[in-house]
């Protein structure tokens, strides 16, 4: 199921890539990233798997894909990094784009078929299994993707299985987080969420 998930997710996004035409890549994208900032850090969801399972962890310290976002939110969310990380990754996709992000997807995810459920990652925060660290990939690469549609006004379906492991992500997260009140009463219909709330 995750890593269908993951093969799934990931070939959205090469496909929403793929439909970007020359003149849009420097166009606005989400927040201050142009369209090209925002390829490029989604497409670190696939290139962290990759780095990572190539320096495997000695020890496990965060056993749930929750504990991933929770562990991260206290050093890695800083938004001026995270803007300049992908800034930089967008950059290292090099003159043709669209044809970097299929080659990364092609390459990470015959890497991903290889490697075992238990196999070890080191994550700046902490050691995991594959398994448990795919699933904040996937969130990423669903989310991101749907940023890329609406900035290039496209229509994206997530495919089911990337959808539902990114929905009981994104449950976890709220409720490790103090915020599944607000999310539960905005998705019945029963109040909104303030500008800017985000279970992140």
């Amino acid at each position: 199921m995750i890593r269908d998930a993951y093969e799934e997710a990931a070939g959205l996004f090469v496909d929403t890539v793929a439909q970007i035409k020359a003149g849009q890549w420097q166009q606005p994208g989400l927040g201050v990233w142009t369209v090209r900032d925002l390829v490029g850090h989604t497409s670190r969801a696939l290139l962290t798997v990759e780095t990572y399972l190539a320096t495997p962890a000695a020890t496990i310290d965060l056993t749930r894909p929750v504990d991933y976002y929770l562990k991260a939110a206290q050093s890695l969310a800083d938004p001026a990094a995270v803007a300049a990380r992908g800034r930089e990754a967008g950059e290292a996709l090099g003159a043709n784009p669209t044809s970097a992000v299929r080659d990364i997807a092609t390459r990470v995810l015959d890497s991903v078929k290889t490697a075992a459920d238990d196999a070890l990652v080191r994550t700046p925060v902490g050691g995991m299994r594959l398994i448990d660290y795919l699933p904040s990939r996937i969130f990423e690469l669903a989310v991101h993707t749907l940023d890329l549609a609406t900035a290039l006004s496209l229509q994206v379906t997530v495919p089911a299985a990337a959808a539902d492991v990114s929905l009981h992500l994104l449950a976890d997260i709220a409720l490790h987080s103090g915020k599944a009140a607000p999310v539960l009463l905005a998705a019945t219909g029963r109040g909104t969420v303030p500008a800017g709330f985000s279970v992140l």
